[in-house]
């Protein structure tokens, strides 16, 4: 029992084709606490950028809803045209720093584990409505990281911003004394300045998350050798799935080989452990090729089936064994049996005028010559 269940334990890295699998359901490694960077950092920046020309705008919009003319305010139809305009220059006036965000927040998730769009990660789920499953998750690991992430975040910045107000003490007092319009934009640009810093302060939380969001995903990942068994199985087939298509496709190209035969013009055989099935027809070839070839059962299976078409069936072991294992189907023979095998054809070709009542009887060729490194006596 403890030997199967240290076999079940995930220990192995994951496969390719488990990452795969992985990625196409949507789980993928994300760090919430970079996007929060990245939006912190780009909305910050974007401000302290783009801030005066927002500042700008929106001033000149208060002055044109508040300089008025006399008749214009007493005409109701005056209101929908100020609010319009008031509208689309607003806009207008936030588009730049709206740009920023909008490219922050597509690039801060995919900076870790890129783009991907998964049909099946948004597919609802009921796993997920299972109370004991969202207690298990709320003390889980990850919930304690997340936990003191979250504590972290509060402390770090908390002290940062006590740092930064103690620092900027006699500055801020200062603001008092100074003029109405230079106040404001004084205190603004230390709140910007001050916002940028504090959001700079994420970065280290980020720093620590993006690595411990990788660790996690892998070790989710993670596989028991059984696993990886099972995967290699669905992959590649189970054994008898594949002994069995080997099968039918053995079966599908002796088929296709045995359709060939009655279009042989000679059968060469063993007698009775090999044949092979051979055609030639000068017009149209250099040399002879071979239509089928067997041992054993499909050996006779080939004779039956000459004896049946009236293709001549020639007696010459060594040339039968010779062109058996030297050539495969569809091929043409090896050029050192090319005399032997002429030798029958020749023999064939004569035999058939002879039954045509064409010239003399043919002797059977016997002892064919054979080279001795084509010979395969067994």
């Amino acid at each position: 029992m403890a030997e199967n269940d240290s076999a079940q334990e995930k220990t192995e890295e994951a496969t390719p084709r488990r990452r795969e699998k992985a990625r196409e359901e949507g789980q993928i490694p994300r760090s919430r606490e970079l996007t929060t960077t990245a939006l912190l950092l780009a909305g910050t920046i974007g401000l302290a950028v783009f801030g005066q020309f927002i500042g700008q705008k929106l001033m000149a919009i208060l002055r044109f809803n508040f300089e008025l003319e006399r008749e214009a305010i007493f005409d109701t139809s005056v209101m929908i045209s100020q609010l319009t305009t008031s509208f689309y220059d607003g806009l207008l006036a936030l588009v730049p720093l709206f740009g920023v965000l909008l490219v922050a927040s597509v690039l801060g998730p995919i900076a870790l584990g890129g783009w991907l769009m998964s049909v099946k990660a948004m597919a609802p789920k009921l796993s997920r409505m299972n109370p004991g499953a969202g207690l298990k998750r709320m003390f889980s690991l990850k919930s304690l990281v997340e936990l003191g992430k979250a504590l972290a975040k509060v402390i770090v910045i908390l002290l940062l911003a006590i740092w930064l107000l103690s620092g900027m003490q006699q500055e801020l007092l200062a603001l008092a004394h100074e003029e109405v319009v230079a106040g404001i934009i004084h205190s603004l640009r230390l709140s910007v300045y001050a916002a940028i810093a504090l959001s700079a302060v994420t970065i280290l939380i980020a720093i620590v998350d993006v690595p411990f969001q990788i660790y996690d995903h892998a070790k989710k990942l993670k596989m028991s050798m059984q696993d990886i068994k099972d995967e290699h199985k669905d992959t590649e087939g189970k054994p008898e799935v594949k002994g069995r298509i080997r099968q039918l496709q053995r079966e599908m190209a002796n088929n296709r080989m045995m359709a060939q035969v009655p279009e042989a013009d000679v059968v060469i055989t063993n007698p009775t452990h090999y044949s092979v099935a051979l055609k030639y027809s000068p017009e149209s070839m250099d040399t002879p090729i071979l239509l089928a070839k067997g041992g054993d059962h499909i050996a006779l299976k080939i004779r039956e089936i000459a004896r049946a078409h009236d293709i001549e069936i020639v007696q010459s072991p060594q040339l039968a064994r010779a062109v058996f294992y030297t050539t495969e189907v569809d091929d043409e023979i090896p050029a050192g049996l090319y005399v032997a095998v002429a030798q029958v054809l020749a023999y064939v070709f004569q035999l058939r005028n002879f039954r045509r009542g064409q010239g003399e009887r043919p002797q059977h060729p016997r002892n064919v010559p054979v080279p001795p490194d084509l010979r395969f006596d067994k």
